[in-house]
């Protein structure tokens, strides 16, 4: 996907390092957003509706793909990946686990299959007026990555208002790290699914994530959720 191919994946896997999420700008089209906000309403790509009121995950929908995904996702997917796997082997590296994630998307997909993940992650998340979304982190099985992707589908302050995405870090014997960010439609977050490397005077130590949305006041929000590794169900 050329619009991915020529972004500074250089300065993004700095980011990524420093602060455990990157925001590239303008990956999607209006168009594209646009379609995929329309395709909420087709049931046949989906396969899973979660009500996150019955789950207590917050207030909202979510809807899980299922296979084949569409050339653009999968093109995301794939790319995205093949640029963030040395970041997340170095993050393996640095905090002495025994895990190396590979080169390529497909193998890693091979490696969920033999584990019995075969459920595509991907999913579309849809929140009205007081939608949110509690602070959690996405594993779904044994095997998993360690970053993830968010594809911001509406404009804030048009479209709706409220409803920032919410990382919090917490830190070892200090209190919890809270970043707002607000991205604009088309623009995509990758950030850590669960954990990220930081430095200290005695060296690596682990600092644990979660993410989440707060409150909606007006207007509708999506976006579009890519998880790399698969599920079990």
């Amino acid at each position: 996907m050329s619009r991915l191919e020529q972004q500074d994946w250089h300065t993004i896997a700095e980011s990524l390092h420093d602060k455990g999420f990157s925001i590239v700008e303008n990956i999607l089209s209006a168009e594209e957003c646009k379609q995929l906000i329309s395709n909420y309403t087709t049931p046949d790509i989906y396969r899973k509706t979660i009500s996150m009121e019955r789950y207590r995950f917050g207030s909202g929908e979510y809807k899980y793909f299922k296979y084949p995904l569409s050339s653009l996702i999968t093109a995301i997917r794939q790319t995205v990946y093949s640029h963030i796997a040395p970041v997340a082997n170095k993050w393996m590296e640095v905090l002495q686990i025994d895990k190396t994630f590979p080169a390529n998307h497909e193998t890693l997909l091979q490696q969920c299959k033999a584990a019995g993940q075969d459920k595509p992650t991907i999913l579309i998340l849809k929140y009205g007026p007081g939608g949110f979304n509690t602070l959690h982190q996405d594993l779904y099985g044994d095997i998993f990555f360690p970053m993830q992707i968010v594809l911001f589908l509406n404009e804030p302050g048009e479209d709706y208002t409220g409803g920032e995405f919410v990382l919090t870090e917490q830190i070892p014997r200090a209190q919890s790290k809270a970043t707002v960010l607000k991205p604009r439609r088309g623009d995509m977050l990758i950030f850590t699914t669960n954990f990220r490397p930081t430095k200290g005077s005695k060296g690596y130590y682990r600092v644990n994530m979660k993410h989440g949305v707060s409150e909606v006041t007006n207007g509708n929000r999506h976006t579009l959720g890519i998880i790399f590794h698969d599920a079990l169900s």
